[in-house]
């Protein structure tokens, strides 16, 4: 009697602690509450203004030089660079840094060991580890590895989508800074 008191015990602890772990669990995926904020609609047209000259840029050599797969990434770092230019995601380091990191080991991952699911899914372990080592987290810059894995787009991609980088840097760096308000980069390092 005693021993089915003591199992009736421990089932209820532990039925009351997955209870209580199962709640929190859920209760985190409820989110906080949404902050209200102040869009500044001059600003903001000054970075819509500026990616559309970048992409432009952009657009030109990509179509040009055949892979306008790469406007793709190169448009999502255009939306980090122009609307949230002060941002770290956002800066020369990481966008430069992470698209050439992301796509070589793309690339290298690939002409390695062909294209399947498992090779894109190993990219974008490979390209996470690189990115956190060499502090160039730039979420777009993952897109531009699977871009060239899943196209199967060679070597010749890795160079349209560093001079991408480099135009969108340089686009960004003039165009920012015209205005008082504005500076880009924040850091180059």
């Amino acid at each position: 009697m005693r021993f089915e008191k003591s199992i009736e015990r421990d089932l209820e602890k532990s039925s009351n602690i997955f209870a209580e772990v199962l709640t929190t669990y859920f209760k985190k995926m409820k989110g906080d509450a949404k902050r209200q904020v102040k869009i500044d609609y001059i600003d903001s047209l000054v970075s819509v203004i500026g990616g559309f000259i970048a992409m432009i840029a952009i657009g030109f050599v990509a179509i040009y030089l055949g892979y306008p797969m790469a406007l793709a990434p190169l448009g999502a770092s255009c939306v980090l660079v122009f609307l949230m230019h002060k941002g770290p995601l956002s800066q020369p380091r990481q966008v430069i840094g992470g698209h050439f990191f992301s796509t070589t080991a793309a690339l290298t991952v690939w002409s390695i060991i062909g294209h399947s699911l498992f090779t894109i899914g190993f990219v974008v372990v490979i390209v996470l580890m690189i990115m956190l080592i060499t502090d160039t987290f730039h979420p777009p810059a993952a897109a531009s590895a699977l871009v060239a894995v899943n196209f199967e787009l060679g070597w010749g991609f890795l160079l349209v989508v560093m001079i991408g980088a480099l135009l969108l840097v340089a686009v960004s760096t003039f165009y920012n800074n015209i205005f008082q308000k504005r500076q880009y980069p924040q850091h180059w390092l």
